[in-house]
């Protein structure tokens, strides 16, 4: 649509006649037929008269007219300059916030990519500790000791302060509970030994051997980064093909 037709349409909306709308204007309805028929492009004042007559705003008008037409014979206007300028000035906002977001989308992920790599976040390291048993309260730790244990019920039956039956019930307990060995296999280090509070008493945990083992988070930070990266420049390959367009 050319400027003539555009204002042409706005008057038959109206339903005004050349007359009356040169009238409103401000102008002859020859200049007025001039106009709509694009023998002649209006001038500044002209302009704004046009859009006081409709009661409209510039983009109202300019709405349906090709842009090259606009460029080309209208853009000396104020008015029109200042709106396509804001227009632009519009459109490299948006432009700035994607390439923002895309290069954010890639730092973020080339990140998170080289964090699970490289086990930055997450420890592939586990360490391994073990308990040989339960030690009760007054005891000391070599009482888990086979040897040691039936030695120290020895002396107690002897010195007659528990029965036999007694003895063979505190062995028994001794070898089917107290002496059962506990593993733990950790990410965090408690240091070569630690005692840890049980029921009845406590186990002593001595660090045997550590382990290397690939962390699913590790897994999981590698993918999110790889999905945030290729978004970030997927995103900036749609910029440039939408500035194309």
């Amino acid at each position: 649509m050319n400027i003539g037709e555009k204002i042409k349409q706005l008057r038959t909306d109206k339903n005004l006649t050349q007359p009356q709308l040169a009238e409103a204007i401000g102008i002859e309805q020859s200049y007025l037929s001039k106009l709509e028929n694009d023998k002649s492009i209006p001038s500044a004042d002209i302009f704004q008269a046009i859009l006081k007559a409709f009661a409209i705003d510039v983009g109202s008008f300019l709405d349906g007219i090709d842009e090259k037409i606009i460029h080309r014979q209208l853009r000396q206007i104020p008015d029109v300059a200042n709106y396509l300028n804001a227009g632009v000035a519009y459109k490299i906002h948006n432009i700035k916030k994607w390439l923002y977001g895309s290069a954010a989308a890639c730092v973020i992920g080339l990140t998170l990519i080289v964090a699970g790599e490289k086990n930055l976040l997450f420890s592939s390291v586990r360490y391994n500790y073990v308990s040989p048993g339960v030690v009760l309260p007054n005891e000391s730790a070599d009482i888990l000791d086979s040897f040691t244990f039936r030695n120290s019920l020895d002396r107690k039956v002897n010195a007659k302060l528990i029965s036999y039956d007694e003895a063979a019930k505190l062995l028994s307990d001794f070898e089917n509970e107290r002496s059962r060995p506990s593993y733990q296999l950790t990410d965090r280090y408690q240091g070569q030994r630690f005692v840890a509070p049980v029921e009845g008493g406590s186990r002593t945990y001595r660090l045997t051997d550590t382990v290397v083992v690939q962390s699913p988070n590790n897994r999981h930070l590698t993918l999110l980064g790889s999905v945030l990266t290729f978004a970030g420049i997927f995103g900036f390959f749609v910029e440039f093909r939408l500035r194309k367009i």
